[in-house]
């Protein structure tokens, strides 16, 4: 299967290599891993794939049915959840209503569910009836942060395939290629900053600089008041963030994360941040707070930013920040 465009998960990539040559794509595959970490991409390629209608290895990348799902125009690809809302069991429903009208084009139709974690109970169990009782020719890709979050009967049903982050070698080689026009040094810094998910190194070399500049402004003033080690004014700041939204909210955590490291690094004595905002604000969290203090800081805002691929409010989730991190 060719598999080139997803960079990195060598050991994925070897998993549906073997499993395709020896029986064929699966019908349902759930793709887990965290935000940026190549789920749309994967399904794109085992989208393509199904609908390949050229010779050899599949997706041949080259024939009309590969061209139009790399597009996003096939009429036999249908996503659900791209919309940043939860999937509710009437869109479930509809999906099973499709799923009986045969495909336009190709052999095989699509059915690729973004977030689908965000699917309740209700909407699962309308999920697991389709999976089980769909027409052969229907086939489902379900995106998701967390499997876990998924009913153990829904999982059953599907193929599991877990991305993980690239190493920063690998992210580095890989936004050479996509943005050869910036500096190696850019390229460098943001293949550091995105923790081995290049869709946050994308977005960092793009620019997309609203939520990413906020994000990090929160994130500054969150460390600096961690440092000042007042935990009213720490409580009063992470108040605010209960007005974030879960994206704005993993972003302010992936910036704390990567401050307090720095913070670490710097304590160690190593070469830290590039970038003269972020170094100063770790230098002053490193000369305010013990590594040790620095560590269990790191570990709350990781364990945090995990909690978010659970339906949990932000209103709660600021108030455990909060918490976590006066301790």
């Amino acid at each position: 299967m060719n598999l080139t465009r997803l960079a990195g998960n060598g050991p994925l990539k070897r998993q549906l290599e073997l499993e395709t040559a020896r029986r064929g794509l699966s019908h349902a595959y759930i793709l887990s891993g965290p935000a940026g970490s190549g789920k749309r991409t994967l399904a794109g390629l085992l989208a393509a794939a199904l609908v390949c209608t050229g010779g050899g290895e599949r997706p041949c990348l080259s024939c009309p049915g590969c061209r139009k799902a790399l597009a996003g125009i096939h009429p036999d690809i249908v996503r659900a959840g791209d919309d940043g809302k939860d999937i509710s069991v009437a869109q479930v429903r509809q999906l099973r209503a499709d799923a009986y009208i045969r495909p336009n084009e190709a052999d095989r139709k699509i059915y690729i569910l973004e977030n689908a974690q965000t699917m309740n109970p209700s909407a699962q169990n309308a999920m697991l009836k389709l999976l089980e009782e769909g027409p052969a020719y229907a086939a489902f890709l379900l995106l998701t942060d967390n499997a876990a979050a998924l009913l153990p009967t829904v999982r059953s049903r599907c193929e599991l395939l877990p991305l993980s982050p690239v190493t920063e070698a690998e992210a580095e080689e890989w936004l050479a290629g996509r943005f050869p026009n910036r500096s190696p040094e850019e390229r460098r810094q943001a293949a550091r900053r995105c923790e081995g998910l290049l869709g946050r190194a994308v977005s960092l070399l793009e620019g997309q600089a609203g939520g990413e500049d906020k994000a990090l402004s929160a994130a500054l003033e969150l460390v600096k008041r961690l440092a000042a080690r007042d935990e009213l004014a720490l409580a009063e700041h992470c108040v605010t963030l209960e007005k974030w939204d879960r994206d704005g909210l993993r972003q302010v955590l992936d910036e704390t994360v990567l401050l307090l490291r720095d913070a670490l690094l710097c304590a160690a004595g190593a070469p830290c941040e590039a970038d003269p905002v972020r170094r100063e604000a770790a230098r002053n969290a490193a000369a305010a707070l013990s590594p040790r203090a620095l560590s269990r800081a790191v570990s709350a805002a990781e364990r945090l930013r995990d909690a978010l691929t659970y339906n949990i409010g932000a209103g709660h989730l600021a108030g455990w920040l909060a918490a976590a991190l006066s301790t």
